[in-house]
């Protein structure tokens, strides 16, 4: 069984820049696509990013400001995030996709992290 663990979030400023890291442990997810959620208080879960197998994409909230990427021989996947806003504080999770369904549903991602906390303050 997959476990994810992110990691890299943390307080900062508004237009600050961090970089999010999911490591992957107990099997490979070389062949997965990955996905980037965020869910905010009171707030569903929502798609930020995800990366099938080179390519990446992006919710249009995020995009410009945010590249996923990978290390499929370290079984690690990032999040960089730039030009940072209040409204992208949420809690960040990864996730591995279970090789059907669409890329913009999590029902499709069997295989979640605990999440990391990204606040973004003014």
């Amino acid at each position: 069984q997959v476990q994810l663990a992110e990691s890299g979030g943390g307080l900062v400023q508004t237009g600050g820049s961090l970089r999010l890291s999911c490591v992957a442990s107990g099997g490979t997810i070389d062949r997965n696509a990955m996905g980037w959620f965020r869910q905010a208080p009171g707030k569903e879960r929502e798609f930020v990013a995800a990366m099938r197998w080179t390519t990446p994409f992006y919710a249009d909230s995020v995009k410009g400001r945010f590249t996923i990427s990978r290390d499929r021989a370290q079984n690690v996947v990032y999040l960089e995030m730039s030009s940072l806003k209040p409204e992208d504080t949420a809690l960040y999770y990864c996730a591995a996709h279970g090789g059907a369904g669409s890329y913009l549903l999590e029902e499709s991602y069997p295989y979640w992290g605990q999440g990391t906390q990204v606040t973004v303050s003014s």
